[in-house]
């Protein structure tokens, strides 16, 4: 079962498209329904939360679903096609909200978000679990592995340096109509590609699939202690990105400032997101050369610590709208984060190793189900802290739906700063102290391990 081209450029596609989708989502509801329709902060992020922890919750159950399908067409595409289309209507919905006020828009918000990120599931677990069913290669699964990650990626990215924008071409100084529109040629090209990646990609029976159930997943966490530090790492090191993706718009518009904070945050996105990938993939390497796993990641965490204090001392420095000096800080975070990602998926790994000599067990797609869970638990984590922390510093959105921006208080500006800045801080410590005093998976104790597993194994 060789992977020809056409299908790895299919496979890259589909995830081009439905992390468009899920960057659109993930980056600008609270800032659609807070600052644009007026909801309660504090109401759209605990709705954020919950829909987001049940989504976490539902991803064992989708498993189990598109494991006992069997179709002529066979048992992932027809999930991920049908997933994709509903996942088009809801996403239009969600960014297109009927013009009502009070309880009525608040049951619609609810209503639409938990449904978006359930027909969301119906695609995306299908999407990832097809690819030992494409090919029996190791060399092609990783290939694939690689080529959707990145491309998933390049859909985030184009959603996080163009939307802004976009949205003001679109809607002008109406917000709401902008976002709309921009939702539905997002919401067509998403239908698009998942086309696509169903018509050219082709599956084969790979008989008994094996899933995880939630139970399963937290015993395996629970007898493995480094699956468990490596795990709260993630938590901690997604929810201060997160917050910080939350809040950076409101940064640019209500303190940074202008009749140009669309261009500017746009700008501030591109360069974030390149250093992120400059981090994966250049940096990392050349630290790697010289340094040992577990110095990097210390190294990055401290990294990450010193952008975010960086930019709270630029700001109240009063340089909160010199481009050039919030630019150098934020790559200085994201290049971090690049690494981060790197790393805490390769301690993800070596724990599956660790866990095997500790019980006898290989548990990996227990282990690397847990990372889905976390990741997602993570983001739920940072939009309701977002919700209470912009409720907390009394932060009003636009007068208008032409589109005219309140002045925030100072005492509301310094909140924000203190927002984007410290949370992340104090998240990315916990990261630190946890790790320096819990984690021992060193590169000599991971050759070790492995040594041990193959003489183990010989033996038997």
């Amino acid at each position: 079962m060789k992977v020809t081209t056409s299908q790895k450029i299919a496979f890259g596609v589909g995830a081009v498209g439905k992390d468009m989708v899920y960057a659109l989502s993930a980056t600008y509801v609270m800032y659609y329904y807070q600052d644009i329709l007026h909801l309660s902060s504090v109401f759209v992020g605990t709705i954020l939360m919950i829909a987001r922890i049940f989504d976490a919750l539902n991803d064992p159950f989708m498993g189990i679903l598109v494991a006992k399908t069997k179709t002529r067409w066979g048992r992932f595409r027809p999930w991920l096609l049908s997933g994709s289309v509903l996942n088009a209507f809801t996403l239009y919905a969600l960014f297109a909200a009927p013009h009502v006020q009070g309880t009525a828009m608040m049951v619609y918000f609810t209503v639409i978000y938990i449904l978006w990120g359930t027909t969301y599931t119906m695609m995306d677990i299908p999407y990832w679990s097809m690819i030992p069913a494409i090919t029996t290669t190791s060399a092609d699964r990783e290939n694939l592995s690689v080529i959707g990650r990145t491309c998933a990626g390049v859909g985030s990215a184009l959603i996080q340096v163009g939307t802004v924008i976009a949205v003001g071409f679109l809607g002008g100084d109406n917000e709401r109509r902008g976002f709309a529109l921009f939702a539905l040629i997002v919401a067509v090209l998403f239908v698009l590609a998942e086309i696509v990646c169903s018509l050219k990609v082709r599956e084969h029976d790979i008989g008994r699939m094996e899933t995880s159930t939630i139970p399963q997943m937290f015993k395996a966490l629970f007898r493995n202690d480094q699956a468990m530090i490596t795990v709260l790492a993630i938590l901690m090191i997604n929810s201060a990105l997160y917050l910080t993706s939350n809040l950076i718009i409101y940064f640019f518009k209500y303190d940074f400032g202008g009749s140009g904070w669309k261009g500017s945050y746009t700008m501030f996105t591109m360069v974030g997101g390149v250093f992120q990938i400059l981090g994966m993939m250049a940096v990392y390497p050349l630290l790697r050369k010289k340094f040992g796993n577990t110095q990097i990641f210390k190294g990055a965490l401290g990294a990450a610590m010193l952008g975010y204090a960086l930019i709270l001392a630029v700001c109240f420095a009063g340089f909160a709208s010199n481009m050039a000096l919030i630019c150098v800080c934020g790559a200085l975070v994201f290049a971090a984060n690049g690494i981060l990602t790197v790393l805490t998926t390769v301690f993800l790994s070596s724990s599956v190793d660790y866990g095997e000599l500790k019980t006898g067990k290989r548990e990996e797609s227990v282990i690397f189900s847990m990372q889905t869970f976390v990741v997602k638990a993570a983001s739920g984590l940072a939009v309701f802290i977002t919700g209470i922390g912009l409720d907390l510093i009394g932060l009003e959105g636009d007068a208008e739906e032409t589109g005219e921006i309140i002045a925030q208080s100072a005492s509301t500006i310094t909140g924000l700063r203190l927002l984007m800045t410290i949370l992340p801080i104090i998240g990315l410590v916990t990261a630190f102290l946890f790790f320096v005093k819990k984690f021992t998976l060193t590169d000599k104790r991971v050759e070790e391990i492995g040594e041990t597993l193959k003489t183990r194994k010989g033996v038997e």
